[in-house]
């Protein structure tokens, strides 16, 4: 087996292209995978400076510089799966900073695979 980092989260280019706008527009940006409120489930990005990260968030990684959250409760149904972060055309989610921008991000995902969910056992996600 392979001992090479397994990401639980990742970027599309598009989406990084994205992220990069963003982050030029607003400075310190952060990931929260929505848990299907009001704009359903959803990676939005705040500032970091409106956004606090609770004792009860995990940090799944960083995509394009950009630190991403989820609840630990909402990560135990995801934690099989890769979160990979794409953007299309529409409105993104009420809150989350691409809004106006005609695109919103979009959370696809993957089951790992038996050697990366053993390496993923070995290496657990952080609390914030």
């Amino acid at each position: 087996m392979s001992t090479e980092e397994v990401p639980r989260v990742i970027a599309t280019p598009a989406a990084a292209d994205l992220i990069e706008t963003l982050k030029a527009e607003h400075g310190d940006v952060l990931f929260h995978q929505s848990g299907g409120c009001c704009d359903g489930s959803a990676p939005m990005m705040f500032p970091v400076k409106e956004f606090m990260v609770g004792g009860s968030d995990v940090k799944l990684g960083v995509i394009a510089g950009v630190p991403f959250y989820m609840s630990e409760s909402q990560f135990e149904y995801w934690q099989h799966t890769q979160l990979i972060i794409d953007c299309v055309k529409g409105n993104g989610g009420m809150f989350s900073l691409e809004r106006p921008t005609g695109l919103r991000f979009l959370t696809r995902s993957r089951l790992f695979d038996e050697a990366e969910w053993a390496w993923l056992e070995q290496h657990p996600v952080e609390h914030a």
